[in-house]
């Protein structure tokens, strides 16, 4: 999401959702409607990468599994074998990480980590399905279908953007 029209999003949501407090430690600020979306999405996507052959279904979890050799099939099963597991299991532990921490108000730097990481992944799987671009604009007509979708897909962005400033002002 372009600059402008993250200024945009953040400016409907008012007061920052994510604080890091003098001990180290993250506000969250998240009302409960924000809760539930990101509860929602987040078991959906979870969902999804338990199960293995899902991003072979689905072209949507390609960008959370990319192909590492498209011109050798030989290579890139080496390298499913190899690492495959490794990455489904890191993404699995960042999006439980959000489930039993959703109704926090402070976290863990570490969870945090997990929680951008969680929030990236939906986002992008969200991206892919939507077919967001750089030319992608958010002043969506209500009727349009997949405005509750590009919702949130800009919702997600401000929310990430958000956990980077406050993450980057504890280092």
């Amino acid at each position: 999401m372009g600059d402008h029209a993250t200024r945009r999003v953040a400016a409907l949501f008012g007061a920052r959702r994510i604080r890091r407090t003098r001990s180290g430690h993250y506000d969250l600020r998240l009302p409960d409607p924000e809760r539930e979306l990101l509860g929602n999405l987040v078991s959906q996507l979870r969902q999804l990468v338990a199960d293995p052959a899902a991003a072979e279904r689905d072209p949507s979890l390609r960008r959370l599994f990319p192909t590492a050799y498209p011109d050798d099939e030989e290579r890139e099963a080496e390298y499913r074998a190899m690492v495959g597991d490794e990455l489904r299991d890191s993404r699995l532990q960042a999006l439980e990480t959000v489930e039993r921490s959703l109704a926090a108000t402070r976290v863990e730097e570490e969870q945090l980590v997990a929680w951008m990481g969680a929030v990236n992944d939906v986002r992008l799987v969200l991206g892919t399905r939507l077919d967001v671009t750089e030319e992608t604009t958010f002043d969506v007509d209500p009727q349009d279908p997949d405005a509750p979708l590009l919702a949130a897909y800009a919702y997600l962005g401000y929310l990430l953007e958000e956990m980077v400033e406050a993450l980057s002002k504890g280092m």
